[in-house]
This record gives structure tokens, C-alpha cells and sequence, in this order.
């Protein structure tokens, strides 16, 4: 059962998960992070240290469509292993709906 993380972290990217992962399967896109679900290890430490709540198991009924969002971009984005500042805007944007449809951005970040 990995974690994946969901829309809740586009426009937020909370680094706060990055940093106390163990075995560093967080990937940085330009708005969001992911996490590369055959490299969680499931000890999900990261879940309640992310601010926005967008970090879930893969078992929860909100998860299904992440956990291939989460599988697509961790193949595709830079490795982060540190946290770093969040968004300038992320305290705002934590609670914004429909995030993946007008926000999602598939360039990778700046890990």
C-alpha cells in the first residue's frame, strides 16, 4: 500500500514530506510533488506532515486516479531528497478546488 500524493499539493508544494522520508521516493514537478508508489516503502510518515492533507494511501477511495498521476511523473521529474521553501502562494491555494484541471503543470521542477 504506497502513498501517493494528490491534487491538494498543486500550487502548495509542501516539502515538509521530503524531509522525513526514508528511502527519498518524492519527485518535483513545477507545481506539485509525487511520489513514485514502487519505491514507497508504506511507513507513512510522510501523511501527516503534509500541511494541504495531500498525501494518501493508495487504498483510499480519493486515491485511484493519483496513484497513475503519481506513477506517470516519477518517472518523468527530478528526484527531491531536501525540503525546500513552498510555493509564494501555497497557504492560499490550499484549499482551491479543480487544481489538476486549471493548474496542473507536467514540466519538472528544480530538484
Amino acid at each position: 500500500m504506497p502513498y501517493i500524493v494528490t491534487e491538494a499539493c498543486i500550487k502548495c508544494k509542501y516539502t515538509d514530506c521530503v524531509e522525513v522520508c526514508p528511502v527519498d521516493c518524492f519527485y518535483e514537478g513545477q507545481n506539485m510533488l509525487v511520489i513514485h508508489p514502487d519505491e514507497c516503502i508504506d511507513c507513512g510518515v510522510c501523511e501527516p506532515e503534509c500541511p494541504a492533507e495531500a498525501i494518501l494511501p493508495d487504498s483510499d477511495s480519493n486515491a485511484e486516479k493519483w496513484l497513475e498521476v503519481n506513477r506517470e511523473y516519477a518517472t518523468k521529474w527530478p528526484n527531491i531528497t531536501r525540503k525546500k521553501d513552498p510555493l509564494p502562494d501555497a497557504d492560499a491555494n490550499k484549499n482551491v478546488q479543480n487544481k489538476y484541471r486549471d493548474s496542473f503543470s507536467p514540466e519538472p521542477g528544480s530538484a
